[in-house]
């Protein structure tokens, strides 16, 4: 809280009590209870992680201040692995200004200041499958070099299913119901070794390893009631895939004689994503069919940076630097029916290089006990060539981003204080979006369509405003709002077509959109106000969201994916005579429509998932956790209405399940 307080710029730091508190088995639902942060995808099975309702890409998701490579997720990272997240509302010089939503830095184990070992068993079971997980966190030192070792090993087995009514010209057309079984295995290594010179410079070194492998057999039945010819009738399906992540995080601090710092950054990462599903469908109207889809990706990241740090004698703390990396990737999909290719260039290799600049100058400003400030002066340049089938693409862009903070401490009240910023940021189209290989729908449709790239894709750009509130407790708690408002343009879209004979999405831009809204976050405990109040600490957040896209007419007409509230009200109970803590979380965001283009719109349910827990403590070396998540296991509903062709309705009625979690947490 302290550090939160001091920072010009809005942050809010997650630390370990905060971690650890609810038991949580991923990363992903711990963000999920945040201020502003909502998560996509059905309760208790992960999605994107989004600030302030904006769909994917707008939130910069980092660990360690680098991006997350290809094919991990915050899903499948322990808690226990994670020293603290870092939730900042509006970008800053010297992190990317690819955050028009803002940026979740997920910092990894540090320099250990305990000297016990940490070892935790659980195991959690959901519908009588179980998902064990051991994870250890170790710390040693000799002499000048000090050294932790983090790991985690997991298992997760899971069952899925989902049930689609699809509507064509207000007749019932088809009934699908899917079902899938299916086991993960994995193993997170982060090791962190850090040595100290006798001129008092340091180095770190941290590795950040990730395999992972999953497999899973399910069968989709498909019920034409329309008459129509069906497009399959049954289908048996069986997907395997392996993910492997690598990266090497190193840094290097040198103190001048003058005060100045010197911070020299160097990465290396590799990573493969493999995947192979076989689907053999059957039908009257098409006999026998097996589909065969195979890909492999594989990237190679490095990358630099450098930052040069002084505090100046008139309060000025002036910060430069510069950071590079450059990414290569190989991309292979083969794609078969019946043996023969399903698309033009099935099977070629796609190989593309990402190279990304960034330059920057800070200024940090202490103007007087009362104000702060911090401006800066960000450059960001992107360029992607990409050689395909059909020729190369090539895409370039940049963009200048000057970003302003200002912190106000109200005179006389030490407890209150004012913030607000002006921002510019930006979000470049994704890999994906540039040069895709084709993505085809085996169930073909408007609202089903195939996938394809736009290489002409522009960059979107936002400038922003934030203006927050801070009212500062005893005992760690906290009573803000905060207000923001971006104004976005070249906005992304995805546009669906008739292209011989078939639907097909393809990115496009637009003109313009805008969003804004109010964040209210009250963090306490009951003797802050009652001095004879049982130990209870509560803990609550509330965001109401608003947004106008201007190329497509209302209503409903918001950004993609932006939900028109949230909330979430959780509660610590630490009894006085027991050594039992309680505690518990309610996530609440209500349904919404969102008109994602003029001829389309998708309508998202409800989503209440309550998380519960108990805490016995036997000693200061030994705890136990009962953990209960998605206690209330409500069916979770989307649709989507196209009237593109024809009016069409497709709705996804997807159960939800409770998991229930047992966990030993040792010190030895």
């Amino acid at each position: 809280m302290d550090v939160r307080r001091q920072s010009t710029a809005s942050k809010i730091i997650i630390g370990r009590e905060d971690l650890d508190r609810d038991g949580d088995s991923s990363v992903g639902e711990i963000l999920k209870r945040l201020p502003g942060v909502t998560v996509g995808g059905t309760p208790g099975r992960g999605g994107d992680i989004r600030m302030r309702g904006m769909g994917s890409g707008y939130t910069q998701i980092l660990i360690n201040g680098e991006r997350m490579p290809r094919g991990f997720s915050l899903d499948t990272l322990s808690p226990d692995q994670v020293e603290r997240i870092e939730i900042i509302r509006a970008p800053v010089a010297e992190f990317t200004t690819q955050a028009v939503a803002g940026i979740i830095n997920i910092v990894l184990r540090e320099d250990y200041k305990q000297k016990d070992s940490q070892l935790k068993l659980a195991d959690s079971v959901e519908q009588g499958r179980h998902g064990p997980n051991i994870s250890l966190t170790s710390p040693g030192e000799n002499g000048a070099l000090n050294y932790t070792f983090s790991g985690s090993v997991f298992q997760n087995r899971r069952r899925n299913e989902s049930f689609t009514d699809n509507v064509i010209n207000d007749q019932d057309a088809q009934r699908i119901v899917d079902q899938s079984t299916g086991v993960s295995s994995g193993v997170h290594l982060s090791p962190r070794v850090e040595y100290k010179f006798s001129n008092g410079d340091k180095l770190a070194l941290q590795p950040f390893l990730l395999y992972s492998r999953s497999q899973s057999n399910g069968s989709s039945l498909l019920d034409q009631l329309d008459g129509q010819a069906a497009p399959y009738e049954f289908a048996d399906i069986h997907t395997e895939s392996h993910v492997y992540v690598s990266r090497l995080f190193s840094n290097y601090n040198h103190r001048m004689d003058d005060g100045a710092k010197l911070e020299l950054k160097f990465g290396l990462g590799k990573s493969e994503n493999n995947s192979d599903t076989n689907r053999l469908q059957t039908g009257q109207a098409i006999g026998s069919e097996q589909l065969i889809t195979t890909n492999n990706t594989s990237d190679t990241v490095s990358s630099i940076g450098a930052k040069y740090s002084k505090i100046l004698s008139n309060g000025h703390s002036i910060a430069t630097g510069f950071n590079a990396d450059w990414t290569r990737r190989s991309e292979t999909e083969v794609a078969t029916n019946n043996g023969a290719p399903t698309f033009d260039g099935s099977g070629d290799n796609l190989s593309a290089q990402i190279r990304q600049l960034a330059a920057y100058i800070q200024d940090e400003w202490e103007i007087n006990p009362n104000w702060s400030a911090n401006a800066g002066l960000r450059w960001e340049g992107i360029q992607t060539s990409s050689t395909l089938p059909t020729g190369e693409v090539n895409n370039k862009s940049g963009v200048w981003a000057p970003l302003f903070h200002l912190v106000w401490r109200i005179p006389d009240m030490p407890k209150d204080q004012l913030r607000s910023s002006i921002t510019h940021s930006y979000r470049p189209p994704s890999l994906n979006d540039i040069i895709a290989l084709p993505s085809l729908a085996q169930n073909n449709s408007p609202i089903n369509p195939d996938r394809i790239g736009n290489p002409y894709l522009k960059p979107e750009v936002a400038n922003g405003i934030d203006f927050g509130y801070e009212h500062y407790l005893s005992h760690s708690g906290i009573l803000a709002a905060n207000f923001f408002y971006r104004d976005i343009r070249n906005l992304i879209r995805h546009e669906t077509s008739l292209v011989n004979g078939r639907w097909v999405a393809a990115p496009v831009n637009l003109d313009s959109a805008t969003t804004r809204g109010i964040e209210l976050e009250a963090k306490f405990e009951l003797q802050d106000f009652f001095p004879q109040a049982p130990n209870i600490a509560l803990r609550s957040n509330y965001s109401h969201f608003w947004s106008s896209v201007t190329d497509i007419q209302g209503p409903n007409n918001r950004i993609d994916q932006q939900p028109s509230q949230t909330a979430n009200l959780g509660m610590d109970y630490k009894l006085a005579k027991l050594p039992l803590t309680l505690g518990g979380n309610i996530n609440w965001t209500p349904a919404y429509i969102v008109q994602s283009s003029t001829t389309q719109a998708n309508s998202i349910g409800l989503k209440r998932q309550v998380d519960m827990y108990a805490l016995w403590k036997f000693s200061i070396t030994s705890q136990l956790r009962f953990s209960v998540n998605n206690a209330v296991n409500s069916d979770y509903l989307t649709s989507t209405i196209s009237s593109l062709g024809y009016p069409e309705v497709s709705s996804v009625v997807t159960p939800t399940y409770t998991t229930y979690s047992l966990r030993w947490e040792l010190k030895y």
